[in-house]
């Protein structure tokens, strides 16, 4: 039967049926890309426009933070650094309240959040306006977390513009209200891959908050609600 299917020949529509398929397929990861970019450009503001919209206001403004690479002896990478950075001058220039410092720790000898605490109380945050969350592993679990665990309700994101916008969609996908402020400050070296990577990236994202909704590693609700002395 398969002899006689493969040696039989195939009809042109067929193949140019398939074709189709692979091509818009082929494309798809690109549109889902490009639409995200274009649908949350107007969630990216500066760091002037986010102290002009949080300077009068008596809300809890918290602001999330990805975590990213940090190197043998816990420094910071650029990308990290940089996202810090531009966290702590958030701070400093408007009415943070809370900054949740989201990363990795599955391994004994890497933490990311809590090197990005301790480059931040060396930058003069108070201590107690600092949560650590140690199970961010992903974009994903730092945001599903951060509604589920911390409370959050609304928040500003912190992130390179090549992350930016799959982070506001996975946000506000999962209910968070979020809006972001851009982190680059400097040229990275492996900007082309970062950018190729959230092609795929953003289509995962789509999965996971349309259709998958899966829930990572949960533990006991911690309020970022500063309580009065």
């Amino acid at each position: 039967m398969l002899k006689r299917f493969f040696k039989a020949p195939l009809n042109p529509r067929i193949i140019l049926t398939l074709c189709l398929v692979g091509i818009l397929l082929s494309a798809l990861p690109f549109g889902i890309r490009t639409k995200i970019k274009r649908d949350f450009s107007g969630h990216i503001l500066t760091t002037a426009e986010v102290a002009q919209l949080t300077q009068n206001t008596a809300e809890e403004n918290i602001v999330i933070v990805f975590g990213a690479g940090v190197w043998a002896n816990s420094q910071l990478s650029h990308v990290l650094q940089d996202r810090m950075d531009t966290a702590i001058n958030l701070y400093q220039q408007t009415n943070i309240s809370k900054i949740l410092l989201s990363g990795d720790n599955r391994q004994h000898n890497y933490n990311e959040p809590l090197a990005m605490l301790n480059y931040a109380v060396d930058a003069n945050v108070l201590e107690d306006d600092l949560q650590p969350d140690y199970a961010g592993r992903r974009t994903y679990d730092t945001c599903y977390r951060a509604k589920h665990i911390f409370g959050v309700d609304k928040a500003i994101l912190v992130t390179q513009e090549f992350h930016l916008s799959r982070a506001l969609f996975i946000c506000n996908g999962l209910g968070i209200e979020a809006i972001g402020v851009i982190a680059d400050q400097r040229t990275y070296v492996d900007a082309e891959k970062y950018e190729q990577r959230e092609i795929l990236a953003s289509t995962k994202a789509v999965w996971d908050v349309v259709v998958k909704k899966p829930a990572p590693i949960m533990g006991q609700p911690i309020s970022l609600v500063k309580t009065l002395p």
